[in-house]
């Protein structure tokens, strides 16, 4: 039993939806059991997001144009699946029907003047639940049975709109009897990723890039043997190939090493992709539907490090480092407690932080746009202590990048973090932060983002990733 994910990239287009099902019919006839999750074609979730936002300024004009945007690339998909004429006609048919209920849920939006959060996860979900219906029509041409389906009728998630958490043991408890009924009358289901929806049946999205994180909840539900995510690249890099030529594909990771890449910038995964799947020991193998014959990337929970300590370096762009400086800290209890109190109010996200020992300052690090913000709210919220000096100062350096180097074989390997600065320093990298945990799985660095190119460069040959 496998379950195989398609991105958006991978059904970009009607050729693009006929090589997905010549994929999946091939292995289909080879193997027997697959369940499909699909992503929205190429651009649609931001033209969505894009309507619904100007909706909310009731700009018609260009809330028209893009809407004719969606309906028309849909349509022009029908047209170049070549399907026979009756098929056509009922999917041109669907198509209509479901664009039909989005241009209606738009037009109450600019009646009110107002998206919320559960409205937003409502538009969003579209592209998925018209791209579902494009692949199995696609399947059934390449001469499988298929059937679409909605995971908003099995996946249960909380309602936190926009980045909901699954309920995993309930999910099962209703995806799983549904699709093994299919399984047995050898039809193929195909499932929207990155929707769920709360008890109440409010659909919800799982945040961007989650129908990853779909299809491992899918394969956890149905006790999948491997969960394949097809993207448009032939697996986990050692680097980003933009970057660094000699990047090489990585054969193996663990499941740690894929959290730890994952949440440090590889876009190859979503972030929480891999929990599922660790859940059940379910590997998850990274593959290009551009190059289905590659092998790509296999995430299991075995360390494979090839005597390497390093695996990868990934890095993170666009960032703000804030700190909190003062000798009044030192030895006074509940600092940080308050720091990332005030901040987690402000649902603001805390990417990195360390502290030195004589807590003489904590810094942090969030994403760019948030840092103002960030330094507004502790002002506030340190306020007295900045009037008794307790607090010297809080500043922001803009501009800044974080580089992290990857690997759970640098575990009890003296040298890494030696050969990692000293790399660095035959560059004049400057290194404004540091931070490791006591798993010795990641060393962050924080930098200069001028530097940051050339700091890559300099540790992944310092480490032979490109041999």
């Amino acid at each position: 039993m496998i379950v195989m994910k398609f991105g958006g990239t991978s059904l970009g287009n009607a050729k693009r939806i006929k090589d997905v099902a010549k994929i999946v019919g091939s292995y289909y006839k080879k193997h027997g059991d697959e369940a499909i999750v699909v992503s929205a074609m190429s651009t649609v979730t931001d033209l969505l997001i894009k309507c619904a936002n100007l909706a909310e300024e009731r700009n018609r004009k260009e809330l028209d144009k893009h809407f004719l945007l969606i309906q028309n690339l849909h349509k022009k998909t029908v047209l170049d699946l070549s399907l026979k004429p009756d098929r056509e006609k009922n999917l041109l048919q669907i198509i209509h029907s479901l664009t039909n209920n989005l241009k209606k849920l738009l037009e109450s939006i600019m009646t009110l003047g107002d998206v919320s959060k559960r409205t937003l996860d409502l538009v969003s979900s579209y592209g998925e639940r018209i791209s579902i219906h494009l692949v199995s029509y696609a399947l059934e041409n390449f001469g499988l049975k298929a059937q679409a389906l909605e995971s908003s009728n099995f996946i249960l998630t909380n309602d936190n709109f926009g980045d909901a958490d699954p309920l995993l043991d309930q999910s099962r408890n209703k995806l799983k009897p549904n699709i093994k009924k299919l399984l047995n009358k050898k039809t193929i289901p195909v499932i929207t990723g990155f929707i769920g929806a709360t008890r109440d049946g409010d659909i919800t999205t799982l945040g961007r890039g989650g129908s990853d994180f779909s299809a491992t909840i899918v394969g956890y539900c149905l006790d999948a043997h491997e969960v394949w995510i097809w993207t448009d690249v032939d697996g986990v890099m050692t680097a980003d190939p933009r970057i660094i030529k000699d990047a090489k594909t990585i054969k193996s990771i663990s499941y740690n090493e894929a959290a730890e890449l994952s949440y440090f910038g590889a876009k190859v995964l979503h972030p929480r992709t891999i929990i599922p799947a660790a859940l059940k020991k379910i590997p998850v193998r990274i593959k290009n539907t551009f190059n289905p014959d590659f092998p790509g990337t296999l995430i299991t929970n075995k360390l494979n490090g090839n005597g390497r300590g390093v695996k990868a370096i990934t890095t993170i762009k666009d960032l703000a480092l804030v700190t909190l400086q003062g000798n009044g800290m030192i030895g006074v209890p509940g600092t940080a407690a308050k720091v990332f109190t005030a901040l987690a109010e402000e649902n603001i996200n805390v990417i990195f932080i360390s502290q030195a020992s004589s807590e003489h300052n904590i810094s942090f690090v969030v994403k760019k746009q948030d840092g103002e913000r960030a330094k507004k709210v502790l002002t506030e919220a340190f306020q007295l202590e900045l009037l008794n000096k307790r607090i010297e100062k809080i500043f922001i350096e803009d501009d800044v990048a974080i580089l992290a180097v990857v690997g759970e074989g640098m575990k009890g390997k003296p040298g890494t973090a030696g050969k990692t600065f000293s790399a660095l320093g035959d560059k004049k990298v400057n290194i404004i932060a540091i931070a490791q945990g006591s798993s010795e799985l990641n060393i962050s660095i924080v930098l200069n983002e001028s530097d940051l190119i050339k700091a890559v460069r300099s540790i992944h040959r310092a480490f032979q990733l490109g041999d």
